[in-house]
């Protein structure tokens, strides 16, 4: 009986503590929702949605669907946020998009201006 007393205890308090762990990111709850929905949908054909100012390294893809500051973005070449070797994500209102010109199967965006 102690025993799972405190099997119990002990999984309740790491099921809160990785719930405020989630929580200190920064994410709402809503754009949490938001981004397991579209990974969910596979918008990224099983790759990663970013979400940050940063794409996934060796994972994402130019043209990804990514999400920053709680807004869709795509992942392109920009070098604004410090990303290293990584594609930079940036809300699809500072975008530029040629809907002639496809990369990766979607439109090629690149950013229009200073962020």
């Amino acid at each position: 009986m102690k025993l799972a007393t405190c099997a119990t205890v002990l999984a309740t308090g790491l099921s809160l503590a990785n719930g405020l762990a989630i929580e200190q990111t920064g994410m709402t709850s809503f754009s949490r929702q938001q981004l397991l929905l579209l990974e969910k949908q596979n918008v990224n054909d099983g790759r990663p949605v970013a979400n940050g100012a940063c794409c996934v390294l060796n994972r994402s893809k130019s043209q990804d669907i990514c999400q920053v500051d709680g807004v869709h973005g795509r992942c392109v070449p920009a070098s604004t946020a410090g990303c290293g070797g990584a594609l930079t994500c940036i809300q699809d209102s500072q975008l530029s998009c040629n809907n002639n010109v496809l990369e990766n199967g979607r439109p090629l965006c690149r950013l229009t201006g200073p962020i």
